[in-house]
């Protein structure tokens, strides 16, 4: 089969369309962007200075990706996701997160067990905002998948990673949660520096399940 050759302004195109889509994942990610928020062509269009095309092709994407949602007459929205849907990602987030730490367990270099217990330390500050415990805290477990030397796991988290975003604030904002994580995540170091796959896993599975029943009190318990 032969491919068509791109021109300059197929290029240009999927140039402004990845730009687009990389500004509203940013505004989601940031809050700037809410669940439920109503999205408009124009108004991107006229937001980011560019034309209606790459907005339209980036919102379509999105829509095919899960992020936006195509809601009857309110047209494009940021998706809600409801309670069956955050546990589903959560159970899946629980089997990759177990699997990362297992593979840690049995992979991980003495530089990498390093940048986790350097990582976890850093979160011990009293001083620090729920915010910034929560990019710490991704930090700490995009360090766990990168000691599991797994590029196939590590692909499907990433595409997690891409619905995560939907979850308004975190968990650290709940009072009890950072002093709790911590534990939890002092557990899952000691498995993985043990290099007890099964503990880690477990370990670490059980982490993601207290961090899910946070957040659904938080979402749908107004707790």
């Amino acid at each position: 089969m032969a491919l068509k050759s791109l021109t300059d302004k197929d290029l240009r195109n999927t140039a402004r369309t990845e730009a687009v889509i990389m500004r509203i994942r940013d505004a989601i990610r940031q809050g700037s962007l809410s669940p439920n928020d109503r999205l408009t062509e124009l108004g991107i269009a006229e937001q980011l200075g560019v034309s209606r095309t790459p907005v339209r092709e980036a919102m379509e994407r999105l829509i095919a990706d899960g992020l936006l949602s195509q809601v009857g007459p309110r047209g494009t929205t940021v998706t809600q996701l409801n309670r069956e849907q955050v546990l589903q990602l959560y159970s899946l987030r629980e089997v990759l997160e177990g699997a990362a730490a297992s593979f840690a367990a049995q992979h991980a270099s003495s530089v990498e067990m390093d940048a986790i217990m350097n990582l976890h330390d850093m979160m011990e500050n009293p001083k620090h905002s729920p915010r910034t415990l929560a990019e710490l805290n991704e930090d700490f477990h995009r360090a766990i998948y990168a000691a599991a030397h797994n590029e196939y796991l590590d692909h499907t988290a990433c595409r997690m990673a891409d619905f995560l975003i939907l979850l308004k604030g975190t968990t650290y904002s709940a009072p009890e949660r950072p002093k709790q994580a911590q534990i939890e995540h002092k557990t899952i170091i000691q498995a993985i520096a043990k290099r007890d796959a099964e503990s880690a896993e477990k370990a670490s599975r059980k982490h993601i399940r207290e961090a899910s029943r946070v957040r659904l009190r938080m979402m749908f318990e107004g707790k």
